[in-house]
C-alpha cells in the first residue's frame, strides 16, 4: 500500500459541496466524482480524505486530498491519469508520495481563503461565477481597518452557522488583509482553521462596513457578542475560493 497526496482545482458552481452526500446520494459532489475516477482509475473503492470540506458553489484553486491504494501507477501519472477521467470543472495539478500516517485535514497547520468582490457598475460575464458583484461604491479604505481587527486568537462564536458540531470556537487567523485591483476587491484571510461559513460571514460584514453601514469599530463588538446574531449577513458562495493549504 501506498500513501498519495494529490493537488486538485474545481470550479464549485455545478457541485453540491465537496463532501459526499448521505441524505442525497444522487447530487453532485467533487467528493464523489474524485472517488468515481480513482474507482475507474485503480479499480479499487477508495475513500480520499479532503484538507477542508468547501460548501456547495465554492470553489477551490488548491485543495489537498489524500488516500491509500495497493495500484502500481507511478505516482506522477496520476494527474495526466485523472485528468483524462474527470470532467472539466475539476482538475488535478499535482501528485506525491507521502508517509502512510499523512492525514490530509489533521496534519493542516493553515489554511488560506479569498474571497473575491467586482465592485463595478455592470458585473464581468466572464468571472460572474467567481466572483460577487457589488455595484455600489464600496469603501475600501474602512474595509482596511476593519480587516486588521479580525487578527489574532479570539472566539469566533459570533461567525459560525448553525449546524456546526464544533467543540472549540477558538481559532487564530494570522492574517486578514483587504487588496484593491483596479474594480476587483479581494479579501485574503489565513488562519489555523475556519468555523462554518466563518470567511463569508466576515466577507458580509466587511462588505457592510465598506457600504458604510457599519463602523469599522463594530468588530471588536461584534467578536465580544460570541453570538451569530450579534453579525450581518452571510455573503454569498460564488465569491469564495480555498487557495491554499499549508502542512
Amino acid at each position: 500500500m501506498q500513501t498519495i497526496k494529490l493537488t486538485i482545482q474545481y470550479d464549485g458552481t455545478d457541485f453540491n459541496g465537496w463532501q459526499i452526500q448521505t441524505k442525497q446520494p444522487s447530487s453532485r459532489t467533487v467528493q464523489f466524482e474524485v472517488e468515481k475516477a480513482l474507482a475507474v482509475l485503480t479499480g479499487e473503492m477508495i475513500k480520499v480524505t479532503a484538507a477542508g470540506r468547501t460548501d456547495a458553489g465554492v470553489h477551490a484553486r488548491g485543495q489537498i486530498i489524500s488516500f491509500s491504494t495497493g495500484s502500481s501507477i507511478p505516482v506522477d501519472r496520476y494527474p495526466a491519469a485523472l485528468n483524462g477521467i474527470l470532467a472539466n470543472d475539476i482538475v488535478v495539478v499535482n501528485s506525491e508520495h507521502v508517509t502512510e500516517d499523512f492525514h490530509a485535514r489533521y496534519w493542516v497547520k493553515e489554511k488560506t481563503y479569498v474571497y473575491r468582490i467586482m465592485n463595478s457598475k455592470f458585473p464581468d460575464v466572464f468571472n460572474q461565477r467567481y466572483v460577487y458583484h457589488i455595484r455600489s461604491k464600496l469603501d475600501v479604505g474602512q474595509m482596511v481597518l476593519a480587516a486588521r481587527a479580525f487578527e489574532g486568537n479570539h472566539d469566533f462564536s459570533s461567525f459560525c452557522a448553525s449546524g456546526s458540531s464544533v467543540k472549540s470556537f477558538d481559532r487564530r487567523i494570522t492574517s486578514c488583509k483587504i487588496i484593491e485591483e483596479k474594480e476587483m476587491v479581494t479579501l485574503e484571510i489565513t488562519a489555523d482553521g475556519f468555523l462554518y461559513n466563518m470567511v463569508r460571514i466576515i466577507a458580509g460584514i466587511l462588505i457592510e462596513v465598506g457600504l458604510r453601514k457599519r463602523p469599522p469599530a463594530d468588530i471588536d463588538r461584534i467578536i465580544k457578542a460570541k453570538d451569530r446574531k450579534a453579525a450581518g449577513h452571510t455573503a454569498p458562495p460564488h465569491g469564495l475560493t480555498l487557495e491554499k493549504v499549508y502542512y
